[in-house]
């Protein structure tokens, strides 16, 4: 796969490059450059509490110097298990301060799936959300976990085991700063983003300071440069920290470029149109659920929203009708991006300064090469324009592979290039279109569920004897997982019966909200089962 053509590029704002622009310096250093020029502004809002860039810097050197003290050294795995707070920008700093990578443990994670990031990371230190405190206690005999921070927000504690500490105490900690690290940010993870995979198994990404420097200038070519930023604008912070959309193109960018994050812990649709009535925030990006849930507020008009500048959305395709409802009752654009974790995760996007296409992706972002290719006698050929094959991009925030994974890494990263699995098209204009996802996964509320790993929990089931897990549409969170279940002879379970017990081992996103028994499930001639005829049979009934 050679040069490509770019057609896209006549889209480019005059203040934007062809290539990525940006720094080659750690992520640490991209904030002490904020602090530098942003002292004084504010950096996060959680309600009525706010913290300026310069208290943030404070507490991540304090945090430092004393996570130092236990032996955090540089290399070292920080995993963080966190709703969205100024507590989870403080522990991601505070990693990379000392050379660590951070380490993405979603906050609905059960007891096999935190023991499986722990063990996979190899962490020795963490920090949770008290809460969640006895779920990683129930599994840390089984991990190399030694430390864990825990962060409260109210008066009521948590009884801690010897060598846990609360955040707040350990922070008040007098000891010396601790020493200065030196990063190459070509070659040092920063960030461990955790994703599914068709093995079943969780895979961490390797997302490096290069990586994720480049993502968010990319990001802020197209969402910022070309257009008039106020000073300290305030951005919306709802999108989970924990998902990579969230943390680089919420998080990092905004303390990039000096905005106020309006931080709120989860996404309840009443508040937020209250923060947004109260704040008026200059910038807002949500998953497509996000907005199917504000569409259904009977007064939405009376809350502001006419009033953001710009409406962002990712994370899964958005639903035509909606995106339409939501622009026609506030008279806003809403412009949808694409991206994957293995690339940090934005690759294409609808820029702010331009009439976005309904139903596109957008075009690729600074510094990325895109194209469409079909296999074809062992080597990829790029197809014409407007023809379906896979979509592969090339570019500097594409990941470094697959932690301690050579060979699947191998699968998806050929020659430079990233092979996303995803079926798409380009139009004359260099717009990209995705017509079909990854074969098997599931998008529901924003959130990847590979069905292989829902399947493998409902195997152990005494009463299973063979399992297919499909995504059916919904029309609130895009999909939903729907489990198609034949038991064992002999054997009886209910709908119940299984939605209980999958609860138990998978965070409440991946656990099917619809199970039906068969007496035979479809397979190939060699026995295969056929997940893809029951999705099709799916797609016809909801037609």
């Amino acid at each position: 796969m050679g040069h490509i053509e770019k057609p896209w590029l006549k889209f480019y704002d005059e203040k934007i490059s062809e290539f990525a622009n940006f720094e080659n310096i750690s992520l640490h250093e991209m904030f002490t450059k904020a602090v530098e020029r942003f002292s004084n502004n504010t950096a996060i809002t959680l309600y009525n509490q706010t913290w300026t860039y310069q208290e943030v810097s404070n507490i991540v050197e304090k945090f430092a110097a004393s996570l130092h003290t236990l032996g955090f050294e540089k290399g070292d795995r920080l995993s963080i298990m966190l709703p969205n707070s100024p507590h989870y920008i403080f522990s991601l700093f505070t990693a990379f301060r000392l050379g660590g990578i951070g380490v993405q443990v979603n906050p609905m994670y059960v007891g096999p799936e935190i023991k499986h990031v722990l063990n996979d990371s190899e962490s020795r230190f963490m920090v949770v959300y008290e809460d969640m405190y006895s779920r990683v206690k129930e599994v840390q005999e089984q991990t190399s976990l030694k430390n864990i921070i825990v962060v409260g927000f109210g008066d009521k504690k948590v009884e801690l085991a010897e060598g846990d500490f609360y955040f707040n105490d350990f922070v008040k900690k007098t000891v010396e700063s601790a020493p200065k690290v030196t990063v190459n940010p070509s070659e040092d993870v920063a960030v461990l983003q955790y994703t599914g995979g068709t093995t079943g198994v969780s895979k961490g990404v390797m997302l490096t300071h290069r990586n994720l420097m480049a993502d968010i200038e990319q990001v802020n070519d197209f969402m910022f440069r070309a257009i008039d930023v106020p000073s300290n604008a305030k951005v919306m912070a709802i999108l989970p920290m924990f998902h990579i959309y969230g943390l680089t193109c919420n998080v990092f960018l905004g303390l990039h470029v000096g905005c106020n994050l309006l931080v709120l812990p989860r996404f309840v649709v009443q508040e937020v149109a209250e923060v947004v009535k109260r704040e008026q925030p200059f910038q807002f990006s949500a998953v497509p659920t996000m907005f199917v849930a504000l569409n259904s507020l009977p007064d939405l008009e009376e809350y502001g929203f006419d009033k953001v500048s710009h409406f962002n959305s990712g994370g899964a395709a958005m639903p035509i009708e909606q995106l339409h409802l939501f622009e026609s009752r506030t008279g806003c654009n809403l412009c949808e991006g694409y991206g994957l974790s293995e690339a940090s995760p934005t690759t294409h996007f609808n820029p702010t300064y331009l009439t976005r296409k309904v139903g596109s992706i957008g075009i690729p972002v600074p510094g990325l090469e895109s194209k469409i290719v079909v296999e074809s006698e062992q080597e990829y050929v790029e197809v014409p324009v407007g023809e379906v094959g896979e979509l592969v991009v090339r570019g500097p925030q594409v990941m470094k592979g697959y932690w301690k994974r050579p060979e699947e890494t191998e699968l998806v990263l050929k020659d430079g290039w990233l092979h996303t699995g995803d079926m798409a098209r380009m139009d004359e204009d260099g717009y990209f279109y995705i017509v079909d996802r990854k074969k098997d996964m599931i998008i529901a509320s924003g959130y990847n569920v590979y069905p292989r790993e829902v399947e493998e929990i409902l195997y152990q089931h005494e009463a299973v004897q063979e399992v297919i897990v499909v995504g059916v549409p919904d029309p609130y969170r895009g999909e939903t997982v729907k489990a198609f279940l034949k038991l064992k002879e002999g054997s009886i379970a209910t709908e119940e019966e299984i939605i209980h017990y999958s609860k138990q081992f998978l965070a409440p996103y991946k656990v099917p909200k619809i199970v039906e028994f068969r007496d035979e499930l479809p397979k190939s001639a060699v026995g295969k089962l056929l997940r893809r005829k029951l999705r099709d049979e799916e797609l016809e009934l909801s037609k």
